[in-house]
């Protein structure tokens, strides 16, 4: 669970741990019958003693709020009236929400593709996605087939563009387990975190207007923000993530309209922002009336240190517009994500969305709420970090082991992968076809730059999608390739 802990704060930490936890139960996005997570699991992702969680939790119960159950762990008890409620007109959002004009842009033009053909033998380290044999396809196909025969038609049928009510209401729920406190009526599911991105730039952005970017950053969103003719200024990074500090002076010198962030096991490089950068970029957005747009792909794939919260969690003003998605975490082709947005701003994006697409897939949507509990995300989460990370630290081991000592990268403590600098005179556009022909393959770091002549030297290893024995031969593979 990743709640947003304010270090410097009067505030004690137990007693903002206490409140985190309290703000759910009452709100109903921790509902009866959840089991807060064990004290010592807390602290240690929290990066705290034992004992202060034990007393956040004793005041929670003190107040009738949980119970204990011996040898069972801490759950929350019935019951508390959640009241629904739409956009609260009285909260001064930011200017920037108020001066949005609903103009639909041109269409995205088609980006090309790099039409290589590969073997059935290749060792594909280049994709973005998890491992497509955790998902069970088996019992998802009786979810659907329980779906068509229960709502017949009525699956198959348009559903609200905010998206199927009851998928909201997990959604809220599995965010609130993670440290983002929401309502389902802020929620909006979509084609795909890509569709958030491509809804927010549009709605919020014109022709020539600057969007700011870490660099490297995303490859999809560089390629959409291109097609869309924005100026695209790029914010270094190092090991703590984006530079805030020399953020300023861009700002000043650009005057974006938007920030686009991957706070959480960034891609391509695996960083995590860390805690006093995030409150100081929430701090130049608000000072100069800018939107971020928070893309928190595989935030919850963490494999160790301490768990970061969201920048969404943090932000109490509506400044943050945060999107997810179950394409990571599930299967790519179930092309479900969702965004979370306060104020005016959402009911914008609702009515560009409609107009985009309708509405996202009812009998999907229906499928994953019946599919994906609570607990049975937890459950699939759980499972998965086992794994990757066991494939991580075989990756790891297996550059160690086949490539050259000249090469250079950090073990990422979550995400999917590992960011790696060639040796000096390899470059990663020239690597690609003696890779290929060698059976193995990545993606080239120059895609993941605004400007396609940087990055030469690096490139981007997925971990998640082979066993640790494909993973070792991969790597032999693409050291063969570099000789």
């Amino acid at each position: 669970m990743r709640i947003p802990l304010d270090r410097a704060s009067d505030v004690p930490l137990y007693r903002q741990i206490e409140d985190y936890l309290r703000t759910g139960i009452l709100s109903g996005t921790l509902p009866a019958d959840t089991k807060l997570p064990a004290t010592r699991s807390l602290a240690a992702d929290l990066g705290v003693n034992r004992i202060t969680v034990e007393t956040a939790y004793a005041g929670l119960e003190a107040d009738g709020l949980t119970t204990s159950k011996v040898g069972s762990g801490t759950f929350v008890l019935a019951s508390y009236d959640f009241e629904a409620g739409g956009t609260d007109t009285s909260t001064a959002w930011p200017e920037w929400q108020h001066s949005v004009d609903f103009l639909p842009n041109p269409v995205l033009r088609q980006t090309e593709s790099l039409g290589l053909e590969l073997g059935s033998d290749l060792i594909d380290f280049s994709t973005g996605v998890g491992a497509a044999e955790m998902f069970p396809v088996a019992d998802f196909r009786k979810v659907l087939g329980a779906v068509l025969r229960e709502n017949g038609i009525a699956a198959l049928e348009y559903g609200d563009p905010r998206g199927f009510m009851p998928l909201r209401k997990t959604i809220s729920q599995v965010l609130a387990r993670q440290g983002l406190q929401t309502k389902p009526e802020q929620v909006l599911i979509t084609g795909g975190s890509q569709q958030v991105i491509a809804l927010v730039s549009q709605l919020l952005l014109q022709p020539g207007d600057t969007v700011l970017v870490e660099e490297p950053t995303y490859g999809g969103a560089l390629r959409l923000f291109e097609t869309q003719n924005l100026n695209i200024v790029s914010v270094p990074m190092d090991d703590e993530g984006l530079c805030v500090d020399q953020m300023e002076a861009l700002v000043q010198a650009h005057n974006p309209k938007l920030m686009y962030v991957i706070p959480n096991f960034h891609n391509p490089t695996g960083t995590c922002l860390s805690g006093h950068r995030r409150r100081g970029l929430l701090d130049l957005a608000g000072r100069y009336d800018i939107p971020i747009l928070e893309d928190d792909f595989v935030g919850d794939l963490r494999y160790g240190g301490r768990a970061q919260p969201a920048l969404k969690s943090l932000d109490p003003d509506g400044r943050v517009i945060y999107t997810s998605t179950f394409s990571k975490m599930l299967m790519p082709g179930m092309r479900v994500g969702f965004l979370v947005a306060d104020g005016p701003i959402y009911e914008h994006l609702v009515g560009y969305k409609s107009v985009i697409d309708l509405a996202t897939s009812n009998l999907m949507q229906q499928a994953l709420e019946a599919f994906v509990s609570v607990g049975r995300y937890q459950s699939h989460l759980r499972k998965a970090v086992q794994k990757y990370r066991t494939r991580r630290d075989a990756m790891t081991r297996a550059l160690g082991r086949f490539l050259p000592p000249e090469i250079a990268f950090q073990t990422p403590k979550g995400g999917l992968f590992i960011w790696l600098r060639l040796p000096p005179g390899i470059s990663a556009r020239q690597l690609l076809s003696p890779a290929l022909e060698r059976g193995v393959s990545f993606a080239v770091g120059s895609d993941f730059y605004v400007h396609s002549k940087n990055g030469y030297q690096f490139i981007r290893l997925n971990f998640a999608t082979n066993s640790s024995e494909k993973i070792s031969a991969g790597i032999e593979r693409l050291g063969r390739a570099m000789m």
